[in-house]
């Protein structure tokens, strides 16, 4: 990281509760959370905000906007931490391997492509984005809240990958030994995941 961060034994009662949240999800300390320690009231907005758009949406389509939007903005920590969900959280290890290795998505099903496709759109052009792309996911179903919840999350991923690449920070080593060798590789489409 390009920062320096507090030490952990000399941190703010605010910052403890931060750092003890993240390692209560994780299991260890990551890599993301020193990032935000000299400013944990903007951690505590960004998770609140990620909680409504998430919470507003069926996690499986969640993750795959995510996944879009991160490849897109080249964050392999959230593309690494978000193929994990769709993995874990949802059950779902082949759309994991399917959207990891193949960024088209084209062995997916026609909603689950338009779905990625739209978020992929909205994270390298929203000024690009038309009335008939939003018809186009209509077409396929989706009515103009799960419409409004797609571009939400493809939004609100660009402040969480924008901050830790520009503080130069890198996925969890913990994280990249979840997958096998090639998903890793797969999964690496911005910063390389920390080997220690």
């Amino acid at each position: 990281m390009f920062i320096e961060a507090p030490d952990e034994s000399t941190v703010d009662d605010d910052v403890a509760s931060w750092y003890e949240r993240q390692r209560d999800s994780w299991g260890y300390l990551p890599n993301y959370a020193p990032a935000f320690a000299l400013r944990p009231d903007v951690a505590e907005a960004w998770k609140t905000l990620n909680n409504a758009v998430r919470g507003h949406m069926e996690r499986r389509r969640f993750e795959l906007a995510t996944i879009a939007a991160a490849r897109a903005y080249r964050s392999t920590y959230c593309m690494a931490a978000h193929c994990k969900f769709l993995r874990d959280a949802c059950g779902d290890e082949s759309t994991m391997r399917v959207v990891a290795a193949d960024s088209s998505g084209k062995n997916l099903d026609a909603t689950d492509r338009a779905v990625m496709d739209f978020a992929t759109q909205v994270a390298q052009d929203a000024s690009s984005v038309t009335a008939a792309d939003v018809q186009q996911l209509r077409d396929h179903g989706l009515g103009d809240p799960e419409i409004v919840d797609v571009v939400f999350a493809a939004a609100t991923r660009a402040f969480f990958t924008k901050v830790l690449d520009a503080l130069g920070v890198q996925a969890d080593v913990q994280l990249g030994e979840t997958f096998d060798s090639e998903v890793r590789r797969q999964v690496t489409v911005g910063r390389p995941i920390a080997d220690s």
